[in-house]
């Protein structure tokens, strides 16, 4: 089992800058590629981000790609997401998730965390 608990959402204009944070724990951080997932009102989760394992590998949705970084830190079992140049469109929550890699988490599969919201006015 792996628990995900994230952080760092909250309000924010258009054009500003938000970090997420996804803090991770029981089994080996580590051997897990990490990602991000959103859903808007009304809309179904999508695919954000995504890390490999060892942190060498990145994939981004093209709707985030040149604004949003991935990254991760094994030794403190956390995962970022940095979001600049921040849209409207961005409003969502946003989901952590913990997959076996990236491939298989594009799948929506593997665990996930609660949640944290982001919002952003024009």
């Amino acid at each position: 089992q792996v628990q995900l608990v994230e952080s760092g959402g909250g309000l924010a204009q258009a054009g500003e800058s938000l970090r997420l944070s996804c803090v991770a724990s029981g089994r080996t951080f580590s051997s897990y590629a990490m990602g991000w997932f959103r859903q808007a009102p009304g809309k179904e989760r999508e695919f954000v981000a995504a890390i490999s394992s060892d942190g060498v590998n990145t994939n981004y949705a093209d709707s985030v790609k040149g604004r949003f970084t991935i990254s991760r830190d094994n030794a403190d079992t956390t995962v970022y997401l940095q979001m600049n140049s921040l849209k409207p469109e961005d409003t969502a929550v946003y989901y952590c998730n913990a997959a076996s890699s990236i491939p298989i988490m594009r799948y929506g599969v593997g665990y996930w965390g609660k949640g944290t919201l982001v919002t952003v006015s024009s």
